[in-house]
């Protein structure tokens, strides 16, 4: 996927994107970091096709194919995003008419379609969710839901804005879990969030948007050791590099040693 010259102007003028140009590759597994009102879920909405209308100039090219209105469709079936917040996603009255309303709108049949739901929710282990009213659910249940929303429309980019915001330890692990789920299907993940350590144990590549332009794009190593970024864009330093840092200043690790997790620290030191 492309994106060149992308703008996004406000209805009094103002730009809430600027120039922006990026390529994302397949299997990818990218973070979005920067402040709040910096362009990050502006940007998402343009590139699942929300907001592709006449405020937004520039191209967006998928699998070669230059996007615009009659083929926007094909975008937002190849590329999903799962919102912060479920109850502005979730529409139906039960988990199972939810998640089969987007293959429906696909245009698969109904036993495609249902093997299609039935997949994703053993992908997000709440088959047994399956009959129960949506405002029934907790909202960790709430937030599975709105994923397989998105995996039953077999989608090659999922978006996630904000994903862990509102959800407790334990669905925070349980999310890092689908994250490997996806990661083994080979599809693009593209995540915004201000959870510096999860970017840090999770991320292969950081883009990082401030006032509506994206300042840098490179791996977790190279921009969380810019203390100028870091700086300007208001970010700080993952805790785990922070302790790493220290244990060469001390030369007890090497320079340039650096660890993502707490299991690869510990193996340091076994």
């Amino acid at each position: 996927m492309q994106v060149e010259n992308l703008y996004f102007e406000y209805d009094n003028g103002g730009f809430a994107l600027k120039n922006i140009s990026v390529n994302f590759g397949r299997g990818e597994k990218i973070a979005v970091i920067g402040s709040n009102g910096s362009g990050k879920s502006t940007f998402f909405l343009n590139l699942n096709g929300v907001l592709r209308n006449h405020h937004s100039h520039g191209k967006i090219i998928y699998d070669g194919i230059e996007i615009n209105k009659k083929n926007l469709n094909m975008l937002r079936s190849k590329v999903g995003i799962v919102f912060q917040e479920p109850d502005n996603q979730l529409i139906a009255s039960t988990v199972d008419s939810e998640v089969s309303f987007g293959p429906l709108n696909l245009g698969l049949s109904e036993e495609e379609a249902e093997q299609r739901v039935l997949d994703a929710l053993r992908e997000m282990n709440i088959e047994e969710l399956r009959e129960k009213m949506v405002h029934h659910l907790s909202g960790g249940q709430k937030k599975r839901v709105t994923i397989a929303d998105i995996i039953a429309m077999n989608p090659e980019i999922i978006i996630f804005d904000e994903p862990t915001a509102s959800l407790d330890p334990l669905n925070c692990e349980m999310f890092e879990e689908t994250l490997k789920k996806l990661d083994d299907k080979n599809i693009t993940v593209i995540i915004s969030t201000h959870d510096i350590d999860f970017v840090w144990r999770w991320a292969e590549r950081v883009i990082v948007f401030h006032d509506g332009e994206i300042i840098a794009d490179s791996t977790p190593e190279q921009i969380f050791m810019d203390d100028d970024l870091l700086k300007k864009t208001h970010l700080k330093k993952p805790a785990l590099l922070e302790v790493c840092l220290t244990l060469q200043e001390k030369k007890i690790i090497q320079n340039n040693q650096y660890v993502r997790s707490v299991f690869e620290f510990k193996k340091m030191f076994k």
